[in-house]
């Protein structure tokens, strides 16, 4: 019985209204009005959506009259960024960029949309240019490297591979123009966003090279043109992606690591309405359930760090019991911890203490005798166990997590015939409805049990040393555990 955790990212929208006596002098610049003429669409709706994150979202709506004519309108401005024409059948239509000036008009044509006109907007004349010339490059580009799969010399090859690098420097230094000649422009801060640093040579320093020094250069100025606080890089389709690029290919998979470049981009964005709620929230998700043992030392840092410090405003009531829930089980079990006090029943109703067992090593298995899954898993344990653990001073403490199946757990155990040397236990009704009467946290709780099985393995000092792994995994770290010990 494996239970996931979901969070929903929201999208927070402020909606601000005052009673007016006096009117104001309309300003030019005030709120968005778009209008759009799309033919042939008539007496219909249609839809200005935008980019967010690795997803898209609708933004706004207009109703098209009799002369297919209507107007994106709203007190406020939207965030500027890339956004999109939607079809009343919800297709994307075209792209467009929104940026400070959201006072300007569309005229389209379904069958022309590569024609599209947009007038008094700046930046979308820069825009244009841009779209224009990156479409051919991109064909000549794909051209090629079509070109390339079917090479069938190496001269062929290397001819070809020499026009690719030309065409794509030439893309560059047209981008890079862009930034040169409307610096002010949000083409040019969206495109300096999107650049990845070129990886230089490798030096040779006093004659030797220096092998590590291109993989530095580019981590230290990956984000040289990335302000995380400008909400503006939610609404493009590629700053996500350059983040988890980062993250995937620059920043080392351990918790002391990933910390430290989560904090300075949460601080960093801090003062963006949207981005800081954004990234808390995917660096929430992400490591709430972590790919990597240890890793949910990186989910407890976000909730002592943020969290717990008021960073609540912007979750519902579900994913905020969630968080807090899944945190106060996490902070019981992490890595290095002394593993939390068990003390439960075993089959003929005597009390096993966990602390109390003396073994060189010991498998702590929480499961269920109705999961599917655990019907593999445990008979793969005892097999793990019969072969190897057992002679190396292994013990196993068994938890039954289902007190309402305790016939079927003695059962499933004597059909498998698991060790008779395990310690099977659980916890009665009773003492697990004291607990909650008392507001005692239960073996779940201190464990951090939401799925099934869940394995824990301690140290002679019943410390926790490993968690969130597969059965090979333990037994790999078992073994390397003994030879350390043996190497002593």
């Amino acid at each position: 019985m494996k239970t996931r955790l979901l969070l929903v990212l929201a999208t927070i929208v402020s909606l601000f209204s005052s009673a007016q006596t006096v009117k104001k002098p309309v300003v030019v610049d005030e709120g968005r009005n778009i209008s759009i003429t799309y033919t042939p669409y008539k007496n219909t709706w249609i839809y200005l959506g935008s980019h967010y994150g690795k997803g898209k979202i609708l933004s706004d709506s207009a109703w098209l009259n009799e002369k297919s004519e209507g107007i994106f309108k709203g007190k406020e401005k939207l965030t500027g960024g890339i956004y999109f024409v939607v079809s009343p059948q919800y297709a994307i239509q075209f792209e467009f960029l929104i940026g400070k000036q959201q006072h300007f008009s569309i005229i389209a044509d379904t069958a022309k949309k590569e024609n599209v006109k947009i007038i008094g907007s700046p930046d979308n004349d820069i825009f244009k240019d841009y779209t224009k010339l990156t479409l051919e490059k991109g064909k000549k580009i794909d051209s090629l490297t079509q070109q390339l799969l079917i090479a069938k010399t190496k001269t062929d090859s290397s001819n070809i591979k020499l026009q690719l690098s030309q065409q794509n420097k030439a893309l560059q230094l047209y981008r890079e123009s862009i930034g040169k000649k409307y610096p002010n422009s949000l083409l040019a801060t969206l495109l300096a966003a999107m650049k990845r640093p070129e990886a230089p040579a490798i030096p040779v320093v006093n004659g030797k090279a220096d092998s590590t020094y291109p993989y530095r250069f580019v981590k230290e100025h990956y984000w040289d043109d990335v302000s995380f606080n400008d909400d503006r890089l939610l609404h493009t389709p590629f700053f996500e992606a350059k983040l988890d690029e980062y993250m995937k290919y620059y920043v080392v998979p351990e918790s002391d690591s990933i910390i430290p470049e989560i904090k300075y981009m949460l601080l960093s964005a801090r003062t963006g309405k949207e981005m800081y709620p954004y990234l808390l929230m995917k660096f929430t998700n992400k490591y709430i359930n972590p790919e990597y043992m240890g890793q949910d030392k990186v989910f407890i840092y976000l909730f002592e760090n943020f969290y717990a410090k008021g960073d609540t405003t912007f979750l519902n009531a579900a994913s905020r019991k969630t968080i807090f829930d899944r945190a106060y089980s996490m902070m019981a079990n992490q890595l290095g911890n002394a593993a939390p006090l068990l003390n439960l029943t075993d089959t003929s109703g005597n009390k096993i203490s966990l602390q109390n067992l003396q073994a060189k090593f010991t498998m702590v298995a929480f499961w269920d005798p109705t999961c599917g899954h655990c019907k593999e898993e445990i008979p793969r344990l005892d097999s793990f166990y019969r072969a190897k653990w057992k002679a190396l001073n292994v013990k196993v403490y068994s938890v039954n997590v289902n007190d309402n199946v305790i016939a079927e757990y003695k059962k499933f155990i004597k059909e498998k015939n698991l060790s008779n040397d395990w310690i099977n236990v659980y916890q009665p009704k009773t003492e697990k409805d004291a607990d909650v009467a008392a507001g005692r946290p239960n073996f779940r709780q201190l464990y951090d049990v939401f799925k099934t099985p869940t394995y824990y393995l301690l140290d002679e000092q019943k410390n926790i040393i490993a968690k969130q792994l597969g059965l090979d995994q333990f037994d790999e770290l078992i073994a390397a555990k003994i030879k350390q010990l043996n190497n002593k």
